[in-house]
C-alpha cells in the first residue's frame, strides 16, 4: 500500500489546529480530528519501531510533538 504524501495529510493538521483552537468547548470534535491523524500516520523513533503514542502538530513549516514509550493513560479520577 502507498504511503501518502504530506499533501494528502495535511488537511487533517488543518483541521486538527482548527479542533484545538477550540478543545475547551468541544474536546471530543478534538479528540475525533486527531484519531484521523492516528489513523493515517505513524512516529517512527530513531531505532525504527513505531512508538506507541505521541502527539503531533503541523502548522505551516511548523511542527512539535511529544511521544511517549508508554501508551498515554486516562487522568486519575477520569
Amino acid at each position: 500500500m502507498p504511503r501518502p504524501g504530506f499533501g494528502q495529510v495535511r488537511p487533517l493538521f488543518e483541521e486538527e489546529l482548527s479542533r484545538l483552537d477550540h478543545m475547551d468547548e468541544d474536546p471530543q470534535a478534538w479528540e475525533a480530528a486527531y484519531q484521523r491523524i492516528r489513523d493515517a500516520v505513524c512516529l517512527i523513533a530513531p531505532d525504527g519501531r513505531a512508538v506507541p503514542e505521541f502527539l503531533l502538530h503541523i502548522d505551516g513549516q511548523d511542527a512539535w510533538w511529544r511521544w511517549s514509550d508508554e501508551p498515554f493513560g486516562e487522568t486519575p479520577g477520569q
